[in-house]
C-alpha cells in the first residue's frame, strides 16, 4: 500500500555569479590603500629621522661652540677717543641748519691672545641733544691678536637739526662755556678669527660721551680734551 508521504520538497538552490569588474576594483582599492598606508608610514619615519639628525647637528654645534668659547675666552674690544678737534659748531636759529667741523681719532684695543678681529662696515654718527647731525663711513680693517689700532674720521658739513627746548638750553650753555657735549656712536660688524676659522658676525654698539672744546672759542677757560673711554654693548 502506497504511503501518503512522499519525499520532501526542497526549494531550488540559488546560484551566485561573481562579477569580474567588481572583484577587480575591490582588489585594486585594497592595493591602493595598502600603498598609501606604506607611504604614510615611510614618510613619517623619514621626517622623524630628518628631525633627529637636525637636532643632533644643532646639539653638536652648540657643544663645540661652548667648548671653543671656554678655550678661547673672547674678551670685549675696547674703544677710546684719543683726540677730538672741533673747529666749527654753529646752529642758525632761523633755518635750524647746523654747520660743523669735527675731527676724531679712535684707539681700538683687541685684548684677545688667540683671536684676531675683522671690523666691517664701520659707520660713525655724531649726535647733539639726541639729534643726529652727521653720519660718515670708515674703512674696514683687520686687527691682530693683542693689538692696538688707531683709526680716524672727520665730520664736516651742514645739516638740519631740530633741537627741543632742552637741546637749545644745552646749546646756549655750551656756547657760553665754549665746550660742547657731543655724542658719537659707532656701528659696525665684527668677526672673530681663530686660525683659518671665522665666527659669525656680531653687531656691537659703541657710544662715546664727549666734551669737546671749540678751538676758536676764547671762553673755554683753558679746558682741553681728555681721552675718553667709550661704552661697548654687545
Amino acid at each position: 500500500m502506497a504511503s501518503g508521504y512522499g519525499p520532501p520538497n526542497y526549494p531550488p538552490a540559488k546560484t551566485y555569479h561573481s562579477h569580474g569588474r567588481r572583484g577587480g576594483a575591490d582588489v585594486g582599492c585594497g592595493i591602493c590603500r595598502c600603498f598609501l598606508n606604506c607611504l604614510g608610514c615611510c614618510g613619517g619615519c623619514i621626517l622623524s629621522i630628518i628631525c633627529n639628525i637636525l637636532i643632533g647637528i644643532a646639539v653638536c654645534l652648540g657643544i663645540v661652540s661652548l667648548i671653543l668659547w671656554f678655550i678661547l675666552r673672547p674678551n670685549v674690544v675696547k674703544f677710546q677717543v684719543t683726540e677730538a678737534d672741533l673747529t666749527r659748531f654753529d646752529l642758525e636759529p632761523q633755518s635750524n641748519n647746523l654747520s660743523y667741523n669735527l675731527s676724531l681719532n679712535f684707539s681700538v684695543r683687541n685684548p684677545n691672545q688667540r683671536l684676531g678681529i675683522h671690523y666691517d662696515r664701520l659707520e660713525a654718527r655724531g649726535y647733539y641733544g639726541d639729534r643726529c647731525f652727521s653720519a660718515v663711513d670708515m674703512k674696514s680693517f683687520y686687527q691682530g691678536r693683542k693689538n692696538t689700532t688707531e683709526v680716524g674720521t672727520e665730520m664736516n658739513g651742514e645739516s638740519l637739526v631740530l633741537l627741543g627746548s632742552g637741546g637749545r638750553k644745552d646749546l646756549r650753555e655750551d656756547r657760553k662755556s665754549g665746550v660742547y657735549r657731543i655724542d658719537v656712536k659707532l656701528r659696525f660688524k665684527i668677526r672673530f678669527k681663530f686660525g683659518f676659522l671665522n665666527s659669525w658676525a656680531f653687531k656691537p654698539k659703541i657710544k662715546c660721551h664727549l666734551k669737546v672744546p671749540l678751538s676758536s672759542s676764547g671762553s673755554t677757560g683753558g679746558f682741553q680734551f681728555h681721552p675718553t673711554k667709550c661704552h661697548v654693548d654687545l
